[in-house]
């Protein structure tokens, strides 16, 4: 009996406390319909109350999603600027011929020089001590020797002077540069090929804000020489960007990053070779 008393006790008390704090809240429709009993429901403050909470909810929402729209066109406007960034950059892999032409009202070439006039020797033999042994050849005279050059064979000279300078083989002797071809039988090639080159310049090419804000766009014509380990050296600029020298400096950057070249071959041998990629920068 005592339980059964309690039970209800606490089941009154709860129910006390719901109304009071149903009064309590100013949106509730218990208290509204209580308030405004018998009155006009039409009046602005009955609709205020009732309406509150969805307004409220409404405002929540609405701001969630004007900052949810934000966010979504600022990540869409930073990715298509980055996707204009590479395609602003297009490759010419055009391979260009710097051979100078041929004119044929041009003299022909002169005729290669006469061969160095060949000095008077006469062959040294050196002793060989030998038992009863007969000299296939007698030693030459003193007298002949003294107004002749002793060489390692006998040969006639030419009669002309042959004048030998004072000093020389007295000073450094200066090694021949290797000769740099502009076309061999194997022509050098960039690590997997034209495409790779064209992915890799698009990749590391950045257009220099000077000329972009000056929307200076054009062709530049980079000249460079492959060595015989890969290497790219002697990078210089044939014919640059109109007006954006910016646009030369970055293209020269890019050619000079590049990693070795498969070499260029002549006759199965390693040679220097020249080189020439055109890189166009234009705005899109």
């Amino acid at each position: 009996m005592v339980l059964i008393l309690v039970v209800i006790l606490i089941i009154a008390g709860a129910s006390l406390l719901l109304s009071m704090e149903k009064w309590n809240n100013v949106s509730s429709d218990d208290r509204n319909d209580i308030v405004f009993e018998e009155r006009n429901h039409t009046y602005g403050a009955y609709q205020i109350r009732r309406d509150y909470n969805k307004r409220v909810t409404f405002i929540l929402a609405g701001m969630m999603l004007f900052t949810l729209a934000v966010f979504g066109v600022k990540l869409i406007l930073d990715h298509k600027s980055n996707d204009t960034a590479l395609d602003n950059v297009k490759l010419d892999v055009t391979q260009l011929d710097l051979t100078p032409p041929v004119d044929p009202k041009d003299p022909p070439p002169p005729p290669p020089p006469p061969p160095p006039p060949v000095v008077e020797t006469i062959k040294f033999t050196p002793p060989v001590i030998k038992d009863d042994a007969v000299e296939d050849e007698p030693p030459p005279p003193q007298e002949k020797v003294a107004e002749t050059n002793v060489g390692t064979t006998t040969q006639e000279g030419t009669g002309e002077d042959v004048s030998v300078p004072s000093d020389a083989g007295t000073g450094p002797v200066e090694e021949k540069a290797p000769e740099i071809f502009t076309v061999v039988e194997q022509m050098p090639e960039f690590p997997g090929g034209a495409q790779e080159m064209m992915k890799y310049i698009q990749k590391n090419v950045h257009y220099p804000e000077i000329e972009k804000e000056a929307n200076i766009s054009g062709k530049c014509f980079i000249k460079f020489v492959v060595e015989t380990d890969g290497s790219i050296s002697n990078v210089e600029v044939l014919k640059g960007v109109a007006g954006g020298p910016g646009c030369d400096k970055e293209a020269v950057r890019v050619v000079k990053s590049m990693p070795k070249w498969n070499i260029g071959k002549q006759n199965g041998r390693p040679v220097r070779v020249y080189f020439n990629v055109p890189i166009i920068f234009r705005l899109q």
